[in-house]
């Protein structure tokens, strides 16, 4: 735009009140010539293309009818279907008892479907969906390098410009970029893009979290940034940067375009900022035509700061490339950090790395897709590490930029899988499409995000299937070995154990395995805080991460249910609240909560620290810190699906355990008679940034009151970084406790404390049933039936198996809560959620006891049947009850007692018959 001045104008500009106007109009037209991105969000052109006429009708030359506003998706604008039982959706469901069982009956009528299986969506739609804008494009974009820039979609673009098609995108993980040259010419234009969230020929997997209804759900639409950028015809495509810590250096391979006619030359300027001062360096290159390609070795300086969790030090790398007629800037961010495995270590800068992590499932209910903004994102790892963790591991999909540049401000190691959980519906290695998308997906990512220093580690995907899977992992995993040492790879997430990978990632290591029900560790054996995975780890000599730990269920927060207030519903929870109601224990659900909740939280705490005492393990991940609301809801976490406490453990208390520095004993078993010692080897897990220099240990026995009862120091000593450093022993005669009691052993090393209940009961004691006032017996005959009627008292205790299953014999209990869920693990036991009871009343009056289930109740939940109290009477309040499945929320007792004629009969679950002087705390 050009403008004269002539003599009247100038007199005007006298005026000073109009010169200052006039100067700020001309820097709005500067401001204007120097446009260089166009921003697509607002409202968009929008048709829904149900039966694919779209292509051959050519709805890319006409206007279409309907609006809609982006970045979104179609559900964040109320557009799609409602959800009826015929809705074909994207996702496995292993219990299809909601489709004929009678009880779920009226959430199949049309108007109050509500389905079990996930989080279910406003309005649902799977096909190919149309959205156009019209751009009018500056004319100082003439001769400029165009591109369009789409941060996240879901899933498969195309596009068209006026009536001109450009091309197909399918990335899940990454931008979908379009290069526009002399297609985008000054003037209006018409952007036409189809965007198509159906499964084709390339099949990630029905249940990848990149595209299923378990999690984020499969949306379709464009999130993020979307814009139209111009760039000079020279410039610089990509930069990927490899630090060595080691040369104080970092070598970049820089990526050149030149779009004009012929080679230019050039000067490139790199400079890096951040933790100190870096000297610019200049380059003189000739760029050729089409692209081009440099290695640059960079000196960091003496002073080079590192980055890990303790000091997230970033660095942003400035690069400008000038030519006689344009320059361009180029910038990335970047950290001087190493991880590698050396022998069974993981190490970080030459240092002993131990993973805390948890998964993240692409978890998002108020959009139904991942956020894009790095205070979301800032706001859930600082969560995360409130709760003692330093790692995320996204499970089958790959998270937007934000998700990367929160973690290297606050220093999370990412473990990124490229979207992909090829089994069920697919196999991989087998010559699918899939085979070459993955190598195609996870270029694409590397490229997009390999700068961060965040991202750590490299995986196809989780839980792979095919027969050809080791063979093909092993060249993947291979591959990216040899053309990228930044970061550590696996073949796959849970399996395969392949000698190619820098770390394993197996299941094995953690307290209760898939199809394992009552024979697990923590159901099958007696309470104790001693055992590790050293005889399964010792087989290997990689690093081991155990997969997926955990899985430990909580009953839902029906209070919950307000906070869905987005494009997803809790609608799966509605039907648990009104089942629970349906058999009268509607007032109890926050006492479930609460109950099965600290039960929940004691068996994370074992798996942990389990870990923990593991010699040179590598850490683990939790499946989960909070919720997963699909695979027929999985309820596993301590915190809820938006991130948020549920208010049975705070971070503060989940830390104790799970944090870089973490006490730990090796205690042979929780209950003990006054007449024994306590004895027990004391340890450290410290992979802090230091070592702990002239620390002191400390420990202390005290009672529920909060009053010390043994306490002690340990030898002064310095604490090197690593696990299994012992510290010393306690060895405690408990001669002094008199009375059955509950005491709490707390280890202090620094400034962390850890601690185990204990439980001490009299070696002596008085019978244990007066048969002149109580009458034992397993089953009601006719003499013990008169007896009763005359005024008698019976305690009715039931062998174990012995429970018809009208009654609850069928129902499978075991001390733990129920693993991940009974729908998805086609019912695998226990089938209970621990234990609800008043722990002041009477008949518990010797048997120290909180309301919920503790290491005490261990004996009682294995020797024991749950009684279906549905089967005999809504009106028996039990003294103890068993909090049951929330799909089935059946009215459990352990302990109840009713009115037989004059007489008093107590019926327990638990059998005290069973080598009942062997078991203490039966006794």
């Amino acid at each position: 735009m050009e403008f004269k001045l002539n003599h009247n104008y100038l007199n005007i500009l006298k005026n000073s009140n109009f010169l200052f106007l006039f100067i700020l109009f001309l820097a709005s037209i500067k401001s204007l010539t120097a446009q260089s991105k166009i921003d697509l969000a607002g409202e968009w052109q929008f048709a829904i293309d149900v039966n694919d006429k779209g292509i051959p009708e050519e709805w890319f030359t006409k206007r279409l009818a309907d609006t809609i506003y982006l970045p979104g998706s179609m559900a964040t604008n109320g557009k799609g279907d409602e959800v009826t039982v015929n809705t074909k959706f994207t996702g496995q469901i292993i219990d299809s008892s909601f489709y004929k069982n009678p009880e779920y009956a009226k959430y199949r009528v049309a108007g109050n479907v509500k389905i079990p299986f996930w989080l279910q969506a406003v309005k649902y739609y799977v096909g190919a969906a149309w959205y156009q804008k019209e751009v009018v494009i500056p004319t100082n974009w003439k001769n400029q390098s165009i591109e369009l820039f789409l941060e996240r979609c879901h899933w498969e673009t195309r596009l068209w410009v006026d009536d001109k098609e450009i091309g197909i995108r399918n990335s899940l993980g990454t931008p979908h970029i379009y290069k526009l040259i002399d297609v985008l010419t000054p003037g209006k234009h018409r952007i036409t893009i189809c965007v198509d969230n159906r499964t084709k020929s390339i099949d990630p997997g029905i249940n990848s979290h990149s595209i299923s209804d378990h999690t984020q759900s499969n949306w379709n639409g464009m999130v993020g940034k979307l814009y139209l950028e111009a760039k000079p015809l020279v410039k610089i495509k990509n930069i990927q940067l490899f630090p060595d810590i080691h040369k104080k250096t970092v070598v970049a391979k820089i990526k050149l375009e030149n779009s004009a006619k012929e080679k230019q030359k050039a000067i490139i300027a790199l400079s890096a900022s951040g933790a100190n001062e870096v000297p610019t360096k200049n380059l003189n290159v000739t760029v050729a035509v089409g692209l081009d390609s440099l290695v640059v070795e960079y000196p960091m300086g003496d002073n080079v700061k590192l980055w890990s969790e303790f000091h997230p030090n970033i660095y942003n790398l400035k690069a400008e490339i000038s030519t006689k007629k344009s320059n361009d800037i180029y910038e990335t961010t970047f950290g001087m950090r190493e991880i590698k495995a050396v022998g069974k270590q993981l190490q970080i800068n030459g240092k002993p790395l131990f993973l805390r992590g948890t998964l993240e499932c692409a978890i998002f209910p108020k959009t139904g897709f991942p956020s894009t903004d790095k205070a979301e994102w800032l706001r859930i790892f600082n969560v995360a590490r409130s709760h003692g963790l330093n790692h995320f591991r996204f499970h089958s999909w790959c998270p937007p930029e934000a998700a990367f540049e929160a973690a290297d401000q606050l220093g999370f190691y990412l473990q990124v899988e490229c979207s992909s959980w090829a089994n069920q519906s697919t196999t991989i290695g087998d010559g699918k499409p899939f085979d070459a998308y993955l190598y195609e997906e996870s270029k694409r990512m590397v490229e997009a995000y390999g700068n961060h220093p965040s991202f750590c580690m490299l995986v196809y995907g989780n839980e792979p299937g095919g027969s050809n899977q080791n063979k093909f992992l092993s060249s993947f995993v291979s591959f990216w070995k040899e053309r990228d040492s930044r970061r550590i790879y696996t073949s796959g997430a849970g399996w395969p154990n392949l000698p190619v990978n820098d770390y394993l990632s197996d299941s094995e290591p953690r307290i209760q395995h898939w199809n394992q029900g009552l024979k697990s560790i923590i159901n099958s054996q007696a309470p104790s805080a001693n055992f590790d995975w050293s005889s399964f780890t010792n087989k290997f000599t990689q690093p081991m991460v155990s997969h997926e730990i955990g899985q430990w269920c909580v009953y839902p927060n029906f209070k919950e249910i307000a906070k869905y207030d987005g494009v997803l519903k809790a609608n799966n929870f509605e039907i648990f609240q009104e089942t629970l109601k349906e058999h009268g224990m509607g007032e109890l659900s926050d006492s479930f909560l609460q109950a099965s909740g600290k039960l929940q939280a004691l068996c994370y705490k074992a798996d942990i620290e389990a870990a923990l005492r593991t010699k040179d393990f590598g850490g683990f991940q939790l499946l989960d810190l909070h919720d997963f609301p699909g695979q027929g809801t999985a309820l596993v976490g301590v915190l809820d699906s938006f991130w948020e406490e549920k208010g049975y453990i705070s971070p503060k208390e989940y830390s104790r355990f799970c944090n870089s520095t973490v006490p730990l004993v090796r205690l042979k078993k929780h209950i003990y008679t006054n007449d024994e010692l306590l004895s027990t080897t004391v340890e450290v897990a410290h992979y802090g940034d230091q070592p702990m220099t002239e620390v002191i240990p400390s420990w202390k026995i005290s009672n529920v009151a909060g009053e010390t009862v043994f306490s002690g120091n340990l030898p002064q000593t310095t604490i090197e970084l690593g696990n299994c450093m012992i510290l010393g022993k306690i060895s405690v005669a408990l001669s002094s406790i008199q009375k059955a009691e509950k005491l709490i052993l707390e280890v202090t090393v620094g400034s962390f404390s850890n601690s185990w209940d204990i439980w001490v009961y009299p070696a002596k004691k008085a019978a244990i049933i007066d048969s002149e006032k109580i009458k034992l017996v397993s089953s009601i005959d006719a003499q013990t039936q008169k007896y009763l009627e005359n005024g008698g008292s019976v305690l009715l205790t039931l062998k174990k198996g012995t429970l018809k299953s009208e009654y609850g014999g069928e129902i499978g209990i075991g001390f733990s809560s129920i693993f991940w869920n009974t729908a998805w693990t086609e019912g695998q036991k226990p089938h209970t959620l621990g234990i609800l009871c008043d722990p002041n009343h009477k008949a518990l009056a010797v048997f120290p006891t909180e309301f919920h289930s503790n290491w005490q109740w261990w004996d009682a939940m294995t020797h024991s049947n749950p009684i279906m109290l549905t089967s005999i009477s809504s009106e028996i309040k039990p003294l103890v009850r068993v909090i049951d499945d929330w799909v089935t929320n059946r009215s459990l007792a352990l302990l109840f007692e009713v009115k037989v004629g004059k007489g008093k009969l107590l019926v327990s679950g638990i059998d005290f018959n069973q080598d009942i002087e062997k078991r203490l705390e039966a006794q």
